[in-house]
């Protein structure tokens, strides 16, 4: 009896993680939702959900690893610093903290936005705070990486401190990203101001006034070779996706806030962006159709749809005139973040907040967390996860 006792004991007092679970098969989809204090993992074979609570703090899952045996997450545990970047099994276990910092001319630094390349590297935007004896403070975001071996000492890939959004080729071969450049506005969005004439001062407000714009850059996975691919005289780019085959990346261009346009370029040093589209809209969120052949993009206001669907956006041509609809039904008016799985055939998104996943062979959908909506894109398990029986081999 005493030991039938301390066996339920044991049971009660295991973390939510650790309780009695079938294995995972896969392919898995994990979300965090708006209350950011859990992990959810749900296995598209068989439906079912697992739950992974990692202690106090804003959670944000960002990938799996190359073999889809680790989820990797932000955790932002104490209020009084940045998030930092942590890996676990899928079972919630063998938590790791996975950058090593120490700089005394450092009073903060985070992690935010971490892409596990298939070769291994994690790279990241590192997020660091100086404070300065005159009361100034300054805070520089910078591209690293670290091999998600093990935990490690960030490695630096860019370096003027203005840089995000690192994402990595399907190969892991090639890193882009997007690094802001600041302007003085002119007369209008096209136009840049005259340069402040020799005898006169600059206005006291001039940080306030200055415009932050981005374009894209691409670096090698070991920085050996890296090249600016876009060059826009005004206006920013954002969001780069690559193409699954590699060749392309797709990115959204806004001559001014909110008001969006498709383009694409080859990976290349000398490669010309091409415009996809002319007519501003507003992009939610995009990625590309699993062959390559067209992005697939969360559009509102396009081609005289107001509500935001999921449109089909091709690669050549005028898109404000040829792009399709993906999905006719009304039940999808009010879409973001669209991702395919890894072997292309189940397409996950977020509908009013929920999350959705079709299995585009069959035609059919479910809808998950309803109870738990969230406002971030679902990340799919890699094409090498065989099942988590696989991973305690």
């Amino acid at each position: 009896m005493k030991r039938l006792a301390f066996l339920l004991f044991l049971l009660i007092a295991l973390p939510i993680h650790a309780q009695l679970q079938d294995p995972l098969i896969g392919p898995l989809v994990a979300v965090t939702p708006a209350q950011q204090d859990r992990i959810l993992i749900h296995d598209i074979a068989n439906g079912n959900t697992r739950t992974l609570r990692f202690g106090y703090g804003e959670l944000h899952v960002w990938d799996f690893s190359p073999d889809g045996c680790r989820i990797l997450f932000t955790l932002d545990s104490d209020p009084a610093r940045l998030p930092r970047l942590y890996s676990a099994r899928l079972d919630g276990s063998n938590v790791q903290e996975m950058v090593v910092y120490q700089d005394d001319s450092v009073r903060g630094w985070g992690v935010w936005e971490p892409d596990w390349s298939p070769t291994g590297l994690i790279a990241f935007t590192m997020i660091r705070d100086f404070y300065y004896t005159d009361g100034t403070t300054h805070r520089d975001t910078h591209i690293a990486y670290i091999d998600g071996a093990a935990p490690a000492e960030p490695e630096f890939y860019s370096v003027t401190g203005r840089e995000y959004t690192p994402t990595w080729s399907p190969d892991g071969t090639w890193l882009a990203y997007i690094s802001y450049d600041r302007r003085m506005p002119g007369d209008d969005i096209y136009s840049t101001a005259v340069p402040t004439p020799e005898g006169t001062s600059a206005p006291d407000n001039l940080s306030e006034i200055l415009l932050n714009e981005a374009d894209l850059w691409v670096v090698s996975a070991d920085t050996q070779t890296k090249y600016r691919l876009t060059n826009f005289m005004t206006g920013s780019m954002r969001a780069p996706r690559w193409s699954p085959d590699g060749e392309l990346i797709g990115f959204i261009y806004s001559p001014s806030p909110n008001n969006d346009t498709f383009w694409m370029i080859g990976n290349s040093p000398n490669a010309l962006p091409t415009q996809l589209s002319g007519l501003w809209n507003l992009t939610l969120d995009h990625t590309w159709l699993p062959d390559s052949s067209a992005m697939l993009a969360s559009v509102r206001d396009f081609r005289g749809i107001r509500e935001n669907r999921l449109w089909r956006i091709p690669l050549v041509g005028n898109a404000d005139d040829t792009a399709t609809l993906y999905i006719e039904d009304d039940t999808f008016i009010h879409t973001d973040f669209p991702r395919f799985s890894a072997d292309g055939r189940y397409l996950a998104f977020r509908n009013a907040y929920s999350l959705v996943v079709i299995d585009t062979i069959n035609a059919t959908w479910q809808r998950f967390d309803e109870n738990l909506p969230g406002n971030t894109p679902p990340i799919w398990s890699p094409a090498a996860f065989t099942g988590e029986a696989s991973c305690l081999q």
